[in-house]
């Protein structure tokens, strides 16, 4: 067997587009979640049983679904169901959006849940409305307990970026699939990718080895 490294090289510039929309794509979607999670964790927490009802069957259904399948049930199914068609990134974003901020808002709602209730009852007895103490007292130190996790959730979402690949966006995975079947180079063109996405990954992982060291909150 002989190998062709050059490949790689070859087709750097197709490869580097792949990697910036990889990037776009995760740096996008956890633009959306994070507002998203933390607005489903509110509602969730709300004591208006409708509103708290909504939030939680949006987190359970969304977070209990594969995103394959959510990819290609937004992709393939809303066009033929509602006559609403997304363009292959929309879609791959709409999805990962969906998925994470269900996700997200769990994170956040432990973290809400963590801080203890005298704070709260402290804060309103100095006069603070819920709405307050909430913002001042509660969501500060609950963003501090739930950065840790965020931080794992974005490196988790950085690899599941590959998933939209099935739908045609053209990021690493789908870039690497297609060069590979131009080029017949299947184990120089899969361990390149494998390469890609160990050098872009690496150093968020030791980013969020850091985070823990420096924020996580133990009691």
């Amino acid at each position: 067997m002989t190998f062709d490294w050059s490949v790689v090289w070859r087709f750097r510039d197709a490869l580097a587009e792949g990697v910036a929309m990889t990037v776009l794509l995760a740096v996008c979607t956890m633009l959306i979640a994070l507002p998203g999670g933390l607005l489903l964790a509110l509602m969730r927490s709300s004591s208006v049983r409708p509103i708290a009802a909504a939030a939680a069957c949006f987190v359970e259904f969304f977070r209990n679904l594969p995103l394959i399948l959510l990819i290609y049930w937004v992709y393939y199914v809303m066009p033929v169901a509602v006559g609403v068609e997304f363009s292959a990134f929309t879609t791959g974003l709409a999805a990962l959006a969906l998925n994470v901020s269900a996700y997200n808002a769990e994170t956040f709602r432990a973290g809400i849940g963590s801080i203890r209730k005298g704070q709260t009852e402290a804060a309103l007895a100095l006069g603070m409305s819920r709405w307050q103490a909430m913002r001042e007292i509660v969501l500060p130190q609950a963003v501090r307990r739930v950065l840790p996790v965020l931080a794992s959730t974005w490196v988790s979402l950085f690899k599941d970026t590959s998933l939209v690949s099935v739908i045609g966006v053209s990021e690493l995975a789908y870039v690497s699939m297609q060069i590979r079947a131009q080029t017949y180079r299947i184990l120089e063109m899969l361990t390149a990718m494998a390469g890609l996405y160990w050098l872009l990954g690496y150093p968020q992982a030791k980013l969020v080895d850091w985070i823990h060291r420096r924020y996580g909150v133990s009691e």
